[in-house]
């Protein structure tokens, strides 16, 4: 974050980004940056469970710092998951591998949406500290925080987990949409405070993630989802901090997206950022959208691609270069990193 005592301190490219200015140069970094694709992020993690790595300061500070000292990207992004908020509630949430968050619990009944207890910021010590001890080694290198859509967080509560269709999740939400408004406005809640959280302590953007968002129809969308990420995003208007929005799928929904408040839409990489812009309207920077596939192909081939998003992204109210979902366990880590060289090589729109 720049000085705030040293007014001549360039803003960091991804902040000027963000706010819809033109840095010397195109900010990048990676959804999923600090993951499997590193070996030192699995030697650091071996035998400790991503929930409990989540929540020690340490080590969340640790592997939050190792892909920015390896590839130099312009921003940090706060190892966690999206749902740290509620394990730290009390929910009975575990990660399994290869299949991601299962709950032992689901909630799908009156009675299990009025048990979830509210989320305390006691609990969120671990969170603070890692933040502050993030802010005090990044210097004048955002970090980003985040958290994960009420919507989402719903999909895996009365899923159990991941899920193909999410009928479970609909049919709560078409049927018995009182049921629906007290459990959203709950997890909002969460959302909200675990955003508010990471901003107090430092972190300079705050990213809202709504991974299982591209399930709707539009109509279903605005109806049932968008009004409780309004409600997050309303919630941080009085911090000076940008926000971005991104969604898996949601290349029929991003118009929608970008009403619920976040100066800056992400992009998956289904839709070309020239249309994803005609969708969302004007003034709003984008981020993305490399297909995280392309980094599998020869360099020729990913060169072509990444030149392609930025030629793309530079009729936009600004750009920050991203992929258009996380970076896969097997990407070679020293293709990110010439990636990220590539990006800042080229001229800046």
């Amino acid at each position: 974050m720049p000085d705030i005592e040293n007014p001549s301190q360039p803003e960091p490219p991804l902040l000027s980004a963000a706010r819809g200015r033109r840095p010397e140069r195109l900010p990048v970094w990676f959804m999923r940056q600090a993951g499997r694709s590193l070996p030192e992020y699995r030697a650091r993690r071996e035998g400790t469970a991503m929930l409990q790595a989540c929540q020690d300061p340490d080590l969340v500070t640790e592997l939050t710092l190792q892909p920015v000292n390896r590839h130099g990207v312009d921003a940090a992004i706060l190892f966690s998951d999206i749902v740290v908020p509620l394990v730290v509630a009390g929910i009975d949430v575990d990660i399994v591998a290869g299949v991601g968050p299962v709950l032992s619990n689901p909630v799908r009944s009156r009675e299990d949406v009025a048990a979830l207890p509210e989320l305390d910021p006691a609990g969120l010590q671990f969170l603070d500290t890692a933040v502050r001890q993030l802010v005090a080694e990044l210097g004048t290198t955002p970090l980003i925080g985040f958290a994960g859509a009420p919507f989402t967080l719903a999909a895996y509560l009365i899923e159990g987990g991941p899920s193909k269709d999410h009928a479970l999740t609909k049919a709560l939400m078409y049927g018995r949409p009182d049921l629906w408004d007290e459990l959203l406005s709950k997890l909002a809640g969460y959302a909200s405070l675990f955003l508010r959280t990471q901003a107090a302590a430092g972190a300079s953007v705050l990213q809202l993630f709504d991974s299982w968002a591209g399930a709707l129809p539009a109509t279903a969308y605005e109806r049932y989802v968008l009004p409780y990420s309004k409600r997050v995003f309303a919630s941080l208007d009085d911090l000076d901090v940008p926000r971005i929005h991104f969604g898996v799928g949601t290349g029929e929904l991003l118009g929608l997206m970008a009403q619920a408040g976040a100066e800056v839409i992400g992009i998956d990489w289904r839709v070309p950022l020239s249309q994803a812009q005609s969708r969302i309207g004007p003034g709003h920077p984008v981020q993305g959208n490399l297909d995280p596939a392309i980094l599998f192909a020869d360099w020729p081939v990913i060169e072509a691609a990444v030149r392609e998003v930025v030629e793309q992204g530079s009729t936009a109210a600004g750009h920050i270069f991203n992929l258009g979902h996380g970076v896969l366990p097997q990407t070679d880590p020293e293709v990110l990193t010439r990636v990220v060289e590539l990006v800042h090589s080229l001229p800046a729109p």
